[in-house]
């Protein structure tokens, strides 16, 4: 099958065996992995549990301890697909999928996959139900996970990762200047419930293979989601609450990516990277006054304290208070791996840029990281490996992470606020049925 394909298959495409029984197929992965972090500090702001967004949520705790700590994960994702031929070229197939972290749901009230597609050869296949987005799933691997960078480049910026309501098209192949070229088109409606700020996600997906070199582009666009720079979160609404609706204003983000691999020969690949996000803000709102606590919506990138005047059409100004402000950024990825037998030698750079934004109060805009991760991995026997790795963080200034980043700590385990360098260094073992 043309490794155009492979990138768009059902599931795993490090998939190195099955279990198949008749139309059904059954693959998946299990990971373990434990790591030695540098400069860690376990819950060390004064809320804990407070989104970076939140101003209370900047703070540390006074006499907070950090220094060497340890973490560790655990990962497990089965695939259950099937196939029906239907005759005259055209097939019916099925997919469904869930991933467990730590033993629990990754992302509660989301699938990765449960969804159906009618395919043809020569008509390409119209897809419909839960998916993971290709920005997502295509920079996680085989992208950022081939370098060691799988998280800090697929899970941060302004894309989504994860639809629940979506139809998707791609195409047929198409031979273009004696490549493969495949096209792809996804939306996904959210939370219809939410009537004002209707959510709608657009993706758009290319792939072209030549020889060698195979070249990923995408771009997303979205609008009233839930306001994020989790480039592996979910898309649906605003809130989770529709009656929220009449009390929020429209919010929006958008990401252009580019990434692209080349083969030099069979033992060494160099592959590379560049997205640029884009967020509207989201203006921060109680949604339901206390006691005991206040809840609100949620914002993004807001002047705290502040306030914004906006012009109306019929010639007034609306006065919005904690308003939150557009925001650009750049970010880019590098990456280096070298076979030899059994063995795999990697390197990767990820690099999450300042952001240009008109907010007078600092957000993590002027914040940059530079991630850098070594490894080397041994195939044990088929569909098994075991794997070291080591890797540094550099943040740009001590304070709010970049804007690219969903949390302070996020990704490194080093916070941010507290460090503004960090490292660690692991073992992990990865099994692929």
């Amino acid at each position: 099958m043309r490794l155009a394909v492979l990138a768009l298959g059902l599931a795993g495409a490090g998939a190195t065996q099955a279990f198949d029984f008749g139309p059904f197929s059954l693959t998946g992965f299990a990971k373990a992995e434990a790591l030695r972090v540098s400069n860690y500090c376990d819950n060390c702001q004064v809320v804990a549990g407070a989104d970076k967004q939140f101003s209370w949520a900047d703070q540390i705790g006074a006499n907070k301890p950090y220094g060497a700590g340890n973490t560790h994960v655990t990962l497990f994702e089965p695939w259950l697909g099937a196939k029906f031929d239907l005759g005259k070229g055209f097939k019916l197939s099925g997919l469904l999928s869930q991933r467990w972290r730590d033993g629990k749901e990754d992302i509660p009230g989301f699938w990765y996959d449960r969804n159906i597609a009618l395919s043809h050869e020569d008509y390409g296949s119209l897809r419909i139900g839960a998916m993971s987005t290709r920005a997502w799933s295509v920079a996680d691997y085989p992208y950022g996970t081939n370098i060691g960078v799988a998280d800090v480049w697929a899970s941060s910026g302004a894309g989504y990762g994860l639809l629940s309501q979506a139809v998707r098209y791609t195409s047929r192949i198409f031979d273009v200047l004696d490549g493969d070229l495949v096209l792809e088109a996804t939306y996904d409606r959210g939370n219809t419930a939410f009537k004002i700020n209707k959510p709608r996600f657009w993706e758009l997906y290319a792939q072209f293979h030549k020889g060698e070199l195979v070249v990923d582009a995408f771009y997303q666009d979205a609008r009233n989601g839930n306001p994020q720079a989790w480039g592996h979160g979910p898309f649906k609404s605003l809130t989770p609450f529709p009656a929220d609706d009449v009390k929020l204003g429209p919010s929006g983000q958008s990401i252009a990516m580019v990434m692209a691999r080349y083969n030099i020969d069979s033992r060494i690949e160099i592959s590379g990277g560049l997205r640029r996000n884009r967020w509207s803000g989201a203006h921060a709102v109680i949604t339901t006054q206390g006691p005991p606590n206040d809840l609100w919506n949620n914002p993004f990138n807001v002047d705290w304290g502040g306030a914004l005047d906006f012009p109306q059409a019929d010639g007034t100004t609306l006065r919005v208070n904690n308003p939150g402000y557009a925001a650009v950024s750049v970010d880019l990825m590098a990456g280096l791996r070298y076979k030899l037998g059994a063995w795999t030698a990697h390197t990767g750079l990820a690099y999450l840029g300042t952001a240009s934004t008109k907010n007078p109060s600092e957000r993590g805009q002027s914040n940059s990281a530079l991630v850098n991760t070594v490894g080397l991995n041994y195939t044990v026997l088929e569909g098994l490996q075991v794997y070291g790795m080591a890797g540094m963080v550099h943040y740009g200034r001590k304070g709010l992470s970049p804007m690219s980043m969903p949390g302070n700590s996020a990704f490194t385990n080093v916070d941010s606020r507290v460090s503004s360098n960090g490292n660690w260094f692991g073992l992990g073992a990865l099994y692929v049925f």
